[in-house]
């Protein structure tokens, strides 16, 4: 249910921070919102998978490929805002 809730936010969220965009900046922002939602759902997995393990080297190994995978999001979606940023600026 949180994640539905998250899910729910986030898409309202996207839609007030896209007001001030055009239509292809807020497309590839949505885009990379959507792709950094699929790595960060990956490693809420691979850390219960950790959470789950039977033995502490497997746990520690999920943990850091947990935290790549948000990494990864947190990445993906800070290139996208760029992109859309790049995209608005010269559409100015």
């Amino acid at each position: 249910m949180k994640k539905l809730a998250f899910v729910l936010a986030a898409a309202g969220l996207m839609t007030v921070a896209a007001c001030h965009k055009t239509d292809q900046a807020a497309a590839v922002d949505n885009a990379g919102d959507n792709a950094a939602a699929s790595l960060d759902n990956q490693g809420d997995m691979l850390s219960a998978a950790a959470d789950n393990a039977s033995n502490a080297s497997t746990a520690n190994a999920l943990d850091n490929a947990s935290d790549a995978a948000h990494n990864s999001a947190d990445a993906v979606k800070a290139d996208a805002s760029n992109k859309a940023d790049a995209i608005d600026n010269a559409a100015k």
